[in-house]
């Protein structure tokens, strides 16, 4: 169990940790010994060039509909101020992760490229958020809500509620099981140590609904469903 969350600990720091330890090693880029048949599957090849995750991210860009020196609220993002243009943006940039290396790393950098937009990154779990309420324009929360059921993922929509301002916006996405790449990607994942739920996306619009959410735009990418939703007053 990850000391990180002991001080916390509730019913999700196992499977939290978990996943916590998968995307440490992955940072650190560290050697996953895999069996013949995974190493052998296309999807791996794409993941060992570092091409998949380009390829699978939701571009929340296109939903958030940022504006100039909004505050904006990244949950579980990894590396992001490094690789997105939050410059161009022109947003300030708060970060909340599990992962002691992606955060590690974006706030020994993130001040270097930005020390105007960027305002750190909180080590910590999605659904217990280091920040107070209605502080937030956009709050997005991409790329982990497949490791988890769905009632954690209910945990995650109210604390994202809690902390954004009544006419904010949130991102967030879920695996879209259908689709050809679904399947496989969770076998993947599986054997790099984070197990995937696959999810029936009526199931996630549904619990939107129920917390008083309006989703009221959405995209389709290669194996993420990205939903744009805003709380009914």
């Amino acid at each position: 169990m990850s000391k990180a969350f002991t001080s916390q600990a509730d019913a999700w720091t196992e499977a939290i940790s978990i996943v916590q330890k998968r995307y440490d090693r992955e940072y650190r880029n560290e050697v996953f010994d895999l069996p013949e048949e995974v190493e052998s599957m296309p999807l791996f090849r794409e993941w060992v060039s570092h091409n998949l995750s380009s390829k699978i991210a939701s571009p929340f860009w296109e939903l958030a509909q940022f504006q100039k020196n909004q505050r904006c609220l990244d949950i579980g993002c990894g590396v992001s101020f490094l690789i997105y243009p939050w410059r161009d943006w022109e947003v300030y940039f708060y970060g909340q992760e599990i992962s002691f290396v992606a955060k590690d790393a974006l706030n020994s950098r993130g001040s270097q490229l930005n020390s105007k937009l960027f305002k750190g990154v909180q080590l910590g779990a999605a659904h217990q958020l280091s920040y107070k309420n209605d502080f937030f324009d956009r709050v997005i929360a991409t790329g982990f809500s497949c490791y988890y059921p769905i009632n954690y993922l209910k945990l995650v929509l109210l604390e994202a509620r809690r902390v954004m301002k009544p006419d904010g916006i949130l991102i967030f996405d879920a695996i879209a099981p259908d689709l050809e790449l679904a399947e496989n990607w969770a076998i993947l994942e599986t054997y790099l140590g984070a197990e995937v739920f696959l999810t029936a996306l009526d199931e996630i619009q549904e619990l939107v609904r129920s917390l008083g959410g309006k989703i009221t735009a959405q995209r389709q990418g290669t194996l993420f469903c990205g939903y744009r939703v805003q709380w009914q007053s």
